[in-house]
């Protein structure tokens, strides 16, 4: 369907008729001296009646509006609207929160292709394509290790998403664990989000040993702001040694607090199913948007006033090639 963005420029269509009644062509009386024996004298040649305004044909007026009305429908900005197009967004931002740090390279995480494969390769096999799965939710990446950084900010690009999530290493952010402190970054994330469902996924493999906020605290200030916490384990919770070890009562108390799901998991598989469960148990509808494409068209018209007043004028020095010379007068 085609529509005009500014079809107020269609009401200058009369304006040549205004111009013409208010300014109309200028008519005059001079003084002429009179010739007795003109005709005599002139006799063989052209003679006109003086300066008069050429009469116009039918054809010329029909070629003048037409070239002022593609001038004004170029003014006008004719669009092609397409079908209406709908998608329905689920109100929800999703933020993962991934420990990197050095214990994430012990390898006793299993997957099909490798029982002995390092926990952050099988995590990051497993986000991947949860990650690829955001269809219409916006998702972040907070990475921490003995510092919290912010990877990915909230967005719809899962394709950048994914290639940034390819990047990470253990022990990229260094060696400890700072759990209170990445719920803390995560939460502070929220705060430009205007969408009711706010998931935090935090995934760990060891106890919280260097954070400035205690993850109690940050938990409850999560409440406070509306964010649900998932916690996975992804540790031996019976490791020797301590900062090695998942501190899974502190992982629980995290989602008691705020309402989430606690859940421990050691290899891809069982991973992949946390996920599909937290990926339902978040799920909401949002609001529908619809939108119709528009295509611009305003080109149309105005090639197609360049190319008239080129034909025009071609005509015109043709018609004028083809008109007799007035002929020379006999000799005597």
């Amino acid at each position: 369907m085609l529509e005009l963005a500014f079809p107020w420029a269609l009401a200058a269509l009369p304006l040549p008729l205004l111009v013409l009644w208010l300014a109309p062509a200028r008519r005059e009386t001079v003084r002429a001296v009179r010739f007795p024996f003109f005709d005599a004298a002139s006799a063989g040649l052209d003679k006109g009646e003086g300066a008069v305004v050429l009469p116009r044909s039918w054809l010329q007026m029909a070629f003048a509006w037409l070239l002022w009305g593609l001038v004004l429908l170029t003014l006008s900005r004719p669009e092609w609207v397409g079908p209406p197009v709908e998608r329905t967004e689920a109100a929800r931002d999703v933020m993962l929160a991934v420990d990197i740090s050095g214990s994430m390279a012990t390898k006793d995480f299993a997957s099909p292709d490798n029982p002995h494969e390092a926990r952050l390769d099988g995590v990051k096999s497993v986000l991947d394509g949860f990650i690829a799965g955001r269809r219409d939710d916006r998702v972040g990446l907070v990475v921490f290790g003995s510092a919290p950084y912010v990877l990915v900010p909230f967005t719809r690009d899962t394709a950048a998403a994914r290639q940034l999530l390819a990047t990470l290493a253990p022990g990229m952010a260094g060696q400890n664990t700072v759990l209170g402190d990445a719920i803390g970054l995560a939460i502070r994330s929220f705060e430009a989000s205007k969408v009711e469902a706010r998931v935090l996924i935090l995934l760990s493999d060891g106890s919280d040993t260097a954070s400035r906020m205690a993850p109690a605290k940050a938990a409850a200030i999560a409440r406070q702001n509306g964010v649900v916490i998932h916690t996975i384990a992804v540790g031996d919770a019976h490791a020797s040694d301590e900062q090695n070890r998942v501190d899974e009562a502190t992982l629980q108390a995290i989602t008691d607090t705020t309402g989430g799901t606690f859940h421990r998991a050691g290899d891809t598989t069982g991973l992949a199913d946390i996920y599909a469960r937290i990926d339902a148990l978040g799920a909401r509808e949002g609001a529908t948007v619809s939108w119709r494409p528009r295509t611009p068209v305003a080109a149309i018209p105005a090639a197609a006033a360049v190319i008239l007043v080129f034909v025009g004028y071609a005509v015109m020095l043709l018609a004028t090639r083809r008109r007799p010379w007035p002929s020379a007068m006999p000799a005597r």
